[in-house]
């Protein structure tokens, strides 16, 4: 759930990248960093295991204010994707706003998608997230290397799915926006009830987005 801050007029929003070890959770949010525009964001913070393999990282703060003078924050999150690390896994996932699953889509990798995926399911459930309405977008990186399941494979096999479905190549950037994008757009309805966005602070979703990524003002969204 979000953090409400009436006093320093501050919602501060949760977001975790998750997934199997070397799926590409931090090439996600480093190529995000490089994207968004530089008054966006802060420092990207990161702390590492003794293998040199991720145990936390914090991308943001990532924020814009509103019309009506809040500050919308946003922090960033990659997960420790080594089943060793369960415990971190849990205490970053915990009262997460909403969660990109980086798949692997290497062949190869099939099983410890799997294995993920139900982990983040568990973990969900055991940190007290409704797994059922948790805002998620499945993302199957590693589309630039060999041996690995067709479009058409993944989509089949992911068709009674509820989750969007986005195909990635992170290490060039392809499909790491389009996964931020998807997100937020399965963020906004619980913040805008929550916090009544559209209402009080008159930012509609396409608005809310395009502050987010630091894209040019249109229409109101």
């Amino acid at each position: 759930m979000a953090e409400f801050d009436e006093i320093n007029r501050k919602i501060t929003i949760k977001l975790v990248y998750y997934g199997p070890a070397m799926s590409g959770k931090t090439t996600n949010v480093m190529q995000l960093h490089d994207m968004l525009a530089p008054d966006l964001k802060g420092e990207i913070m990161t702390l590492e295991t003794q293998n040199d393999r991720t145990l936390f990282f914090d991308l943001l703060p990532l924020g814009f204010r509103t019309q009506s003078g809040w500050l919308i924050k946003f922090k960033l999150y990659t997960v420790p994707g080594q089943v060793v690390h369960d415990a971190t896994r849990k205490a970053v996932l915990s009262r997460a706003d909403g969660v990109v699953f980086v798949a692997d889509s290497q062949r190869s990798q099939g099983i410890n998608n799997s294995e993920s995926f139900q982990n983040l399911e568990d973990n969900a459930r055991r940190v007290g997230l409704d797994f059922d309405v948790l805002p998620l977008v499945v993302q199957f990186n590693k589309r630039d290397l060999p041996h690995i399941l067709s479009e058409t494979e993944i989509q089949d096999r992911w068709s009674a799915a509820p989750w969007p479905l986005v195909f990635a190549s992170a290490l060039v950037g392809t499909g790491v926006k389009e996964s931020f994008i998807k997100l937020l757009e399965a963020v906004y309805p619980a913040l805008n009830k929550a916090f009544s966005l559209q209402e009080t602070h008159q930012i509609g979703m396409s608005a809310f987005i395009r502050a987010v990524v630091g894209e040019p003002d249109g229409n109101p969204g």
